[in-house]
């Protein structure tokens, strides 16, 4: 399952990071976006979904929530 299809409020394992750009995965990694790490899902938006990592909020766009595999 991807972080798109994601249930906002609930705390998921990321599995994956499936991206073909090298820049993306190093910035994903700084923020504390890699496997085994916890994610939640604070709310979707329109383009798309609002994420906590570690002590951080991020919104995130559909594309880059697809490429996030829970």
């Amino acid at each position: 399952m991807t972080l798109a299809n994601a249930e906002a409020g609930k705390e998921y394992i990321i599995r994956s990071v499936n991206t073909d750009d090298e820049e993306l995965d190093a910035f994903l990694f700084s923020l504390g976006c890699y496997s085994g790490e916890p994610i939640t899902v604070v709310s979707h938006l329109k383009g798309g979904s609002v994420v906590s990592i570690k002590d951080g909020r991020y919104n995130i766009d559909s594309q880059l929530a697809n490429a996030i595999i829970i």
